[in-house]
């Protein structure tokens, strides 16, 4: 079973920054492709980025590539995603997730999720 707690989500105008980090709780954090997900008021949650276990690939939604930056730090059980140039349609509920799966973007195929951390973007 592996823990995940999201932090550092908040309110922010369009056009800021902001960062949120994801600690894990196991020692095999290095094992797992970790991503981001995000879920805004009536709507299904959606892939926003992920990052395999060796850091050799990395996959971002479209809307956000140019804008947002996933990287993780195995040392730490931290993985992280550096949001710039918000948007008021980034306003969501973001979860940190794991998978023992290379990678989908699938949530189903996602094992592990943080309880999520809201982002709010003022217009």
């Amino acid at each position: 079973q592996v823990q995940l707690v999201e932090s550092g989500g908040g309110l922010v105008q369009a056009g800021g920054s902001l960062r949120l980090s994801c600690v894990a709780s196991q020692r095999t954090f290095s094992s797992y492709t970790m991503g981001w997900f995000r879920q805004a008021p009536g709507k299904e949650r959606e892939f926003v980025a992920a990052i395999t276990r060796s850091i050799n690939s990395i996959y971002y939604l479209d809307s956000v590539k140019g804008r947002f930056t996933i990287s993780r730090d195995n040392a730490l059980n931290t993985v992280y995603l550096q949001m710039n140039s918000l948007k008021p349609e980034d306003t969501a509920v973001y979860y940190c997730a794991a998978s023992p799966k290379i990678f989908s973007r699938i949530t189903d195929d996602w094992a592990f999720w943080g309880q999520g951390t809201q982002v709010t973007v003022s217009s």
